[in-house]
């Protein structure tokens, strides 16, 4: 655009500034906030790395991987260009680790599971969406139950693979969508869980391992956003 990026209204942008969980030399992580998108596109003019640009003008800022807009949690972004392919090239070959935490709406069978199923995209009611397709790309996730509640699980899931909208499309193969998704569950179901105070997707990527460019090790972690706590405490022990 000649125009050049969108203008991110001061009071964003500082929230995402005051987000930034950890900060070195060659990166910085961000604790995301849940309703931001990470960049723009899809009839959005501006997303979260155009806020960090807006703060840093004199920084060469990339985006080092991506969470959903509905996806709240730890987001990696790069300083510089030799950092960016150093953290890329770690995310190719599968040498981080992601983990998230998801209230699943309902109960898997097994308390520790691996979804193996490809994943493609398809026209449904004229929305984009990703869904389980032979003919798709690989996909893997891993799901480990972290505590059980009347009619749902709150589980750790880590996706070995990158593929779009993963942990939910596999959640929801399994019956158990994520808690308050607006792509990936029925309607009714998501007005049962307003009627619980979850006014958003339960996803959040909690933990993020990888190791920088000068051969450090790092494993950050970020606590469950208030709102899904409190959402937690109201539930039942199954």
């Amino acid at each position: 655009d000649e125009r050049g990026p969108a203008a991110v209204p001061e009071a964003v942008a500082k929230r995402i500034e005051d987000a930034i969980l950890q900060e070195e030399p060659g990166w910085l992580v961000c604790d995301k906030p849940a309703g931001i998108a990470v960049h723009a596109g899809s009839g959005l003019s501006w997303g979260l790395i155009d806020a960090l640009r807006q703060c840093r003008p004199d920084e060469d800022l990339e985006l080092v991987h991506r969470l959903d807009r509905e996806t709240s949690g730890l987001l990696l972004v790069a300083r510089n260009r030799e950092t960016l392919r150093h953290l890329q090239a770690q995310f190719a070959a599968r040498e981080t680790a992601k983990r998230y935490l998801a209230l699943l709406d309902g109960i898997l069978p097994e308390p520790h599971m691996v979804v193996e199923e490809p994943l493609g995209r398809q026209q449904v009611s004229g929305e984009r969406m990703m869904v389980v397709d032979a003919g798709g790309k690989p996909a893997e996730t891993v799901f480990r139950e972290v505590e059980r509640f009347h009619g749902c699980v709150l589980v750790e899931a880590e996706p070995v693979t990158g593929r779009t909208h993963q942990i939910r499309v596999h959640a929801a193969h399994l019956g158990a969508p994520c808690a308050g998704d607006p792509k990936y569950s029925q309607r009714e179901r998501r007005r049962a869980w307003r009627e619980r105070g979850l006014e958003r997707l339960f996803l959040h990527a909690h933990r993020l391992e990888f190791t920088d460019a000068d051969g450090e090790h790092w494993i950050l972690s970020s606590p469950l956003p208030a709102e899904l706590r409190a959402v937690l405490d109201g539930l039942e022990q199954g």
